[in-house]
C-alpha cells in the first residue's frame, strides 16, 4: 500500500442522508401539522365567538336585550365551544 492509497475510512453523503437531519425533518413536519391543527381550532373558536359579540354590540342605545330561550341557546353554544376545544 502506498502513502496515497489511504482513504481515512469515510465516505461522502448528502445532507438528506444524515440520520440527524432526517429525524429533525420528521420532527419539524409533525410540529407543523400540530401547529396547523391548533390554528384551525383557534380560528373556529374565534369564528364561533365573533357573532355573539357582534349581536351583543347591536343597538347599544337600547338598555335591554331580548333573549328568548336563553338557557337552551347558551347550553348549545357551550357544547359547540367544548367540541372546538377538544378538537
Amino acid at each position: 500500500m502506498s502513502d496515497f492509497d489511504f482513504d481515512f475510512g469515510f465516505t461522502a453523503v448528502d445532507e438528506a442522508e444524515l440520520e440527524a437531519v432526517q429525524q429533525a425533518t420528521t420532527q419539524v413536519t409533525e410540529t407543523a401539522q400540530t401547529a396547523d391543527q391548533l390554528q384551525s381550532r383557534l380560528d373556529n373558536l374565534f369564528n364561533a365567538i365573533t357573532p355573539l359579540l357582534n349581536n351583543l354590540k347591536k343597538n347599544p342605545e337600547k338598555e335591554y336585550i331580548l333573549w328568548p330561550n336563553r338557557l337552551e341557546k347558551v347550553e348549545q353554544f357551550e357544547t359547540k365551544l367544548q367540541q372546538i376545544y377538544t378538537g
